[in-house]
C-alpha cells in the first residue's frame, strides 16, 4: 500500500486556498481559501486607494498655501473680528467724501475687490482695504441687515513682515487716483516712527514704501512730509492740499524762519471748519509777502529818505535812516575846524526842530 504524504482535500467550488501551486486541480480550492484571497484583494485596492487619497490632500495642502500666501483664499470674515492696528492705517481720521459713492455701489452690486487679512491670534489683522472695511461697517450701522456683518476677505499667511504689510497697502493706494500726496507722506512719517521697522529717517522711509513710484513723486512725498512735520497738527483736512498749493507752503517754511509758526497761527485764528475754508487760508500764506526782517540791535535800518540838494559848496547826497543821516559830498571835513563844525551841528538840528519853515 502506497504511504501517503499529506491529505488530500477535495474543496467544492472549484477554488483553491492562495499559494497553492499553478497545476493544482481547481477542485482543491475552497470557500474559505475564496474568501481570504478577495479579502486581501479589497485590502490591496483599499490601500491603494488610501494612498490615492493621501496624494492628493498632500497636493491639495501644498495648493492651499501657495494660494494662500498670494491672498487667494477667500472667505467671510466678521467686520467686528478685524483690527486696524498694523500697521497703521494710511487714512486720515476725517470724514471720506467719496465713501458714499463706495457704499452705493456696494448695496447696488456687492463688493467686487475682497479685503485682505492675515490670522492675529483668534480674530483677523487687516492688511489692506480700509474703506472697504469701513464702508461694510457703516452699512451695518446704518441698516442692520446680517449680509454686512460679514465681509469677503483674501486670507493671507500668518507672519507677513511689517515692512511687507506697509508695502502691499502702498502698492495698492498707487493706482487709486484719489489718494493724495499728504496721505502718502502721512503714511511715510508713520513708518519711519514705528518701532517694528528699521526706518531710520522720514527719507529713507519714503525711499522704501515707495520704489514703485517715479522718483519725482518721491520728492514730492518728502516735501509735503516736511509739511506735515512742521504744521500737521493744525491741519484739519491736509488730504485736501493740492500738490503745487503744498509744495509752496513747504518751501517757505523750510526757507523762512518762523513761517511755519506764522501759518499755525493764522489756521488757529481762522478756525476753518471745512476742507474750502482751510485752503483759503492756506493760500493766503502761501501768497503773503514775507516780513521784513527786524533790525539787529546796533544795525540802523534800511535807509528810508533819500535826495539830492544843490549848495554853493556842490551836490549833496543825504540819506536819513531811523537815529541816523549821512550827508556826502566831495569835500574834505576833516579839515574844518572842530568847533565850525559842532556850531553846524547844532544849528541842523536847531533848524529840524523849529516849526517854523
Amino acid at each position: 500500500m502506497t504511504k501517503r504524504k499529506g491529505f488530500d482535500i477535495d474543496f467544492p467550488g472549484g477554488d483553491v486556498p492562495e499559494g497553492t501551486p499553478d497545476d493544482a486541480p481547481a477542485a482543491r480550492r475552497g470557500p474559505m481559501a475564496s474568501a481570504i484571497a478577495e479579502n486581501a484583494e479589497a485590502l490591496r485596492s483599499r490601500q491603494a486607494a488610501e494612498d490615492a487619497i493621501r496624494e492628493e490632500n498632500d497636493r491639495l495642502a501644498h495648493e492651499l498655501v501657495r494660494l494662500k500666501a498670494q491672498g487667494l483664499i477667500v472667505d467671510l470674515v466678521d467686520i467686528n473680528a478685524i483690527s486696524t492696528t498694523k500697521p497703521a492705517r494710511d487714512r486720515s481720521a476725517t470724514r471720506d467724501p467719496d465713501l458714499g459713492e463706495l457704499k452705493a455701489s456696494i448695496t447696488a452690486i456687492g463688493l467686487s475687490n475682497p479685503i485682505r487679512v492675515e490670522a492675529d491670534g483668534d480674530g483677523w489683522q487687516l492688511v489692506q482695504g480700509y474703506r472697504r472695511l469701513t464702508a461694510y461697517r457703516e452699512l451695518h450701522a446704518e441698516t442692520g441687515d446680517d449680509s454686512y456683518a460679514r465681509i469677503p476677505a483674501g486670507i493671507l499667511a500668518q507672519g507677513e513682515t511689517v515692512e511687507g504689510l506697509y508695502r502691499r497697502m502702498v502698492d495698492e493706494n498707487l493706482v487709486r487716483r484719489d489718494i493724495s500726496f499728504a496721505e502718502m507722506a502721512a503714511l511715510a512719517l508713520r513708518y519711519a516712527e514705528d518701532d517694528a521697522t528699521d526706518a531710520q529717517d522720514v527719507e529713507r522711509a519714503v525711499a522704501v514704501l515707495y520704489a514703485s513710484a517715479a522718483r519725482q513723486k518721491r520728492v514730492y512725498i518728502r516735501h509735503f512730509a516736511t509739511l506735515l512735520e512742521a504744521i500737521g497738527p493744525r491741519l484739519k483736512f491736509p488730504e485736501a492740499i493740492p500738490r503745487a498749493l503744498g509744495l509752496a507752503l513747504e518751501k517757505r517754511i523750510s526757507n523762512e524762519p518762523g513761517a511755519a509758526a506764522r501759518i499755525k497761527s493764522a489756521l488757529a485764528a481762522g478756525f476753518p471748519s471745512t476742507p474750502e475754508a482751510e485752503l483759503e487760508i492756506l493760500r493766503a500764506q502761501a501768497d503773503a509777502k514775507p516780513p521784513k526782517p527786524a533790525a539787529k540791535p546796533g544795525t540802523p535800518d534800511a535807509a528810508k529818505t533819500t535826495f539830492r540838494c544843490t549848495v554853493p559848496a556842490g551836490t549833496v547826497r543825504c540819506a536819513a535812516r531811523s537815529g541816523r543821516v549821512e550827508l556826502s559830498c566831495e569835500r574834505d571835513f576833516s579839515a574844518i575846524e572842530q568847533q565850525q563844525l559842532q556850531a553846524a551841528v547844532t544849528a541842523f538840528f536847531a533848524a529840524l526842530d523849529d516849526p517854523e519853515p
